[in-house]
């Protein structure tokens, strides 16, 4: 059964029961209804969100969710002839392309929110007591007061924003090498759109953050896994699968990788560009985590881009894990034709990012704190990072972490061989954890048995260590 369908059928029982409580009655939590049904997270989310479509139910983030006051009003129309139209349609013409499709289920059920009696370890934004609350407050004020912040922008963006990402970016990058987006996601959706037709290959590590998954997926393209090393990238794996495939675009996150956390080293760096340059294939380098380096970490590689002439590298840069999940701003760097490829395809989603999103983010990062709140973020990171991993070690053993990055917000945590990621994630969040189970990473939908553990949504590192210990007694009845 499908996640839709189940979603849709646990909404039919629930409002049922649900129509019978008075107004203002809270319903059972997440972990109450995962636990009576045994479904995933994500099923009850969608689950509860039809159900606040209906005007039956209310949710507020952190407090739970709630009989409304006034009852649903019935629908007199019959909606149920969509659940064929939106099937995909095989046509005379497309016998060969495989059909685009939104599969985001695990991409949203890292978007999750969860009652208070859950402690978060799933949850990939900065928590409010990480994030730079003073500066962003500032930032936003300011830019409002900005005339041109009214005004329509251009296209490829506010051209002093483009020159800041220009210079925090390196490799000689100009102004016109710079497109600002919406954030990460919407820049690697627009670089799929712009670099792929619906059917073609492309290249994805396995395992490899959802979204990715999600946007090739939604663009039509085929995805080809992988495999990673404690370096990234296994290039042996990369050559033959262009040779095979014949890809022309290949993903990669070059540092403190979700959901491994490895970084690629300047030598592995190097090789996977100069594989793709030979293969004419563009690299989508997805920097997300430049900004998340831990105040222990060594000094990290430039970005791919950064040694870059010939234009093999579409760089992906965002702001938006280093500050707050709703400043979502965020950049495409390339060198040479690609460029205008890929603002096209941006105006046909977007048109443009709003001017006051785009100049409170130059007020955020032009401000005399911005490099200050960088530095006490890469302080609190590795404090978190110390007692997660400590939490984990004596939790599911030192073996566990293959990999202990300094930098990004979460760890790759191994499971015993016979264990099922979803069904322990399933246990954990009716124990009231949350976390994310290894096979949402994996483009075939499963592999080996891994979670993945953040540690910057809880209030403190406290609450992150004693989420991870309440995972022991899962662990033993697992």
């Amino acid at each position: 059964m499908s996640n839709g369908s189940s979603s849709q059928e646990l909404a039919g029982t629930l409002a049922r029961e649900i129509g019978e409580l008075p107004a203002g009655a809270r319903i059972a939590t997440h972990r109450e209804l995962v636990r009576r049904f045994g479904v995933s997270a994500t099923t009850v989310s969608q689950a509860l969100s039809l159900l606040a479509q209906r005007g039956l139910v209310t949710i507020r983030p952190g407090a739970g969710t709630y009989r409304t006051g006034a009852r649903p009003v019935a629908s007199a129309g019959d909606t149920s002839w969509q659940e064929a139209a939106l099937e995909p349609v095989d046509r005379i013409d497309s016998s060969a392309v495989p059909p685009s499709g939104f599969e985001t289920s695990a991409l949203l059920e890292t978007l999750s929110a969860w009652e208070p009696d859950v402690a978060d370890l799933n949850g990939g934004y900065l928590h409010p007591g990480l994030q730079p609350l003073g500066v962003l407050g500032t930032a936003l004020s300011r830019a409002a007061r900005r005339p041109e912040s009214w005004d329509r922008p251009p296209v490829g963006g506010v051209p002093e924003l483009r020159d800041w990402f220009a210079a925090d970016i390196g490799g000689g990058l100009g102004r016109h090498d710079i497109l600002v987006c919406g954030a990460g996601q919407s820049a690697l959706a627009t670089a799929l759109r712009a670099l792929g037709r619906p059917g073609d290959p492309v290249v994805v590590e396995s395992p490899t953050y959802p979204g990715t998954i999600a946007a090739a997926r939604a663009a039509g393209l085929r995805t080809v896994p992988v495999p990673l090393d404690g370096e990234g990238l296994r290039t042996d794996h990369l050559d033959e699968a262009l040779t095979r495939t014949r890809a022309r675009v290949v993903i990669v996150q070059s540092l403190f990788h979700n959901p491994t956390g490895a970084s690629l080293t300047a030598g592995r760096q190097r090789d996977i560009r100069d594989i793709a340059r030979r293969h004419e294939a563009f690299v989508v380098e997805d920097d997300f985590a430049r900004h998340l380096a831990h105040a222990d970490a060594e000094p990290t590689p430039p970005p791919m881009i950064a040694d870059d002439p010939d234009g093999t590298v579409v760089h992906v840069r965002s702001l938006t894990k280093a500050t707050s999940p709703n400043l979502r701003v965020g950049a495409l760097a390339a060198h040479g034709p690609v460029m205008a490829r890929l603002r096209s395809a941006q105006v046909v989603d977007t048109m443009f990012v709003p001017a006051p999103l785009q100049y409170t983010v130059l007020e955020v990062v032009t401000a005399s704190a911005w490099k200050r709140s960088l530095a006490a973020l890469g302080s609190a990171l590795a404090h978190r990072r110390e007692v997660a991993v400590d939490a984990v070690s004596a939790t599911f053993g030192p073996q566990s972490l293959a990999i202990r990055p300094r930098g990004g917000y979460h760890l790759w945590v191994a499971l015993p061989v016979h264990l099922d990621s979803r069904r322990f994630a399933a246990a954990a969040l009716a124990n009231g954890v949350a976390l994310t189970p290894g096979d949402n990473y994996y483009p075939t939908g499963s592999g080996a048995p891994h979670i993945r553990l953040s540690y910057v949504a809880a209030p403190s590192a406290s609450d992150v260590g004693d989420a991870v210990r309440r995972l022991a007694p899962v662990l033993a009845r697992a």
